[in-house]
């Protein structure tokens, strides 16, 4: 189970960089909004433009207690429970602008790979 764990620690740690560091500026698929970045994202969902930044910070900060938490797994439950309020807030937005429901993919297997770290780290 530990393997397991530490895999899906690692895939969502990933995940969070690629989206916030290495496509911060790009546009994807899964963009909420007419969001052509993640500012433009949290532009579209009406948010302020500090939004972005504190998310950003927010997920970077989960992202790295995923990685720490393969050597210290009580970094692991605070991290799942930050992601999962910060994953409900993301499909809230996909809904709030009607986005097609393939747009919260990535925020919905966000959402379920954290909570199957927070339930199994508990």
């Amino acid at each position: 189970m530990k393997i397991l764990l530490n895999t899906v620690q690692i895939i969502v740690a990933l995940g969070l960089v690629n989206v916030w560091i290495l496509r911060f500026g790009r546009k994807t698929a899964y963009r909420g909004g007419a969001g052509e970045s993640l500012p433009g994202e949290f532009a579209a969902y009406g948010l302020p433009s500090w939004c972005v930044w504190l998310v950003g910070a927010l997920k970077l900060s989960c992202a790295a207690l995923f990685v720490a938490g393969i050597w210290l797994p009580k970094a692991v439950a605070p991290a799942a429970g930050v992601l999962i309020g910060l994953m409900l807030g993301a499909l809230l937005m996909h809904v709030k602008v009607r986005d097609p429901l393939i747009r919260s993919l990535p925020a919905a297997l966000m959402l379920g790979m954290s909570i199957f770290l927070l339930w199994n780290t508990l």
